[in-house]
């Protein structure tokens, strides 16, 4: 675990998860909104991942060739990014279709009867 949360576990929670985290629930955001295909969060997770772990060793001497704390950011930031799209794309068809759907949850929708 050490190996994928870096230098510090503050450091991990204010840059990965506070400042990444939140440009990645925009993202995945931005991505619904759109009507982009889910698929689209896998190459910007992998490329925020990048810039995470580029920071985190420019700023806190983090490692900066770790894989695992890429692969591990790049999960936590899409698992954020997937949450947020699905959020946002229930909200858009509950709102232009509220003839047919209605919401069934935070993460889903359901046929009127």
């Amino acid at each position: 675990m050490g190996a994928i949360i870096g230098p510090n576990l503050w450091v991990f929670l204010g840059l990965t998860v506070i400042l990444f985290g939140g440009a990645s629930w925009m993202m995945g955001q931005a991505l619904a909104a759109t009507w982009r295909p889910v698929w689209h969060i896998l190459p910007y997770a992998l490329l925020m991942s990048a810039g995470d772990n580029f920071l985190t060793f420019a700023l806190f001497d983090g490692d900066l060739l770790s894989v695992s704390a890429y692969l591990g950011h790049a999960v936590i930031l899409g698992g954020i990014a997937l949450a947020a799209y699905r959020v946002t794309q229930v909200a858009k068809m509950v709102a232009q279709y509220p003839w047919l759907y209605e919401r069934a949850g935070l993460f889903a929708w359901r046929q009127r009867a």
